[in-house]
């Protein structure tokens, strides 16, 4: 007689694998402010899911601050964060018209890509590479 493993049993994987995706989410920040907000803090800092402060880069902000148009610095919420679907393994998507906005002035996306249902999808090498050339500023969501 066969037993069936109960990691087997997809319940069980779910489950185990959303433990997980909560886990790499801990550092994410849940208290996002905008970049006018952010460049009059003295050390500009915002609240993540797990409790701790996520300090953001001064020189980053500033240069932000520098590239984009005044009135985009209230509106722009920071971290900018693109969402990973497991279901969509090569991609993640923005779902902020502000950050898409920002992106595109500081043509990392092009001005003729638009949102659809609310949403921009990118492949990860486009958020990877747009992460990496501003750090702290930009997070990935695991989903």
């Amino acid at each position: 007689m066969l037993s069936k493993s109960p990691i087997v049993d997809d319940s069980v994987l779910m489950r185990w694998m959303r433990t997980e995706m909560n886990k790499l989410n801990d550092g994410i920040v849940s208290e996002r402010k905008s970049l006018a907000q952010l460049l009059l803090e003295e050390k500009p800092t915002a609240r993540t899911k797990g409790g701790k402060d996520h300090l953001f880069d001064t020189a980053t902000l500033r240069n932000l601050s520098e590239k984009l148009p005044k009135n985009l610095h209230d509106k722009l919420k920071l971290p900018i964060l693109f969402f990973f679907d497991n279901h969509v393994p090569d991609s993640c998507y923005l779902n902020d018209a502000h950050a898409l906005q920002a992106l595109q002035t500081l043509e990392e996306i092009s001005r003729l890509r638009t949102m659809q249902q609310g949403r921009l999808w990118v492949g990860r090498s486009i958020a990877y590479t747009i992460m990496k050339k501003y750090p702290t500023v930009v997070q990935i969501v695991m989903g």
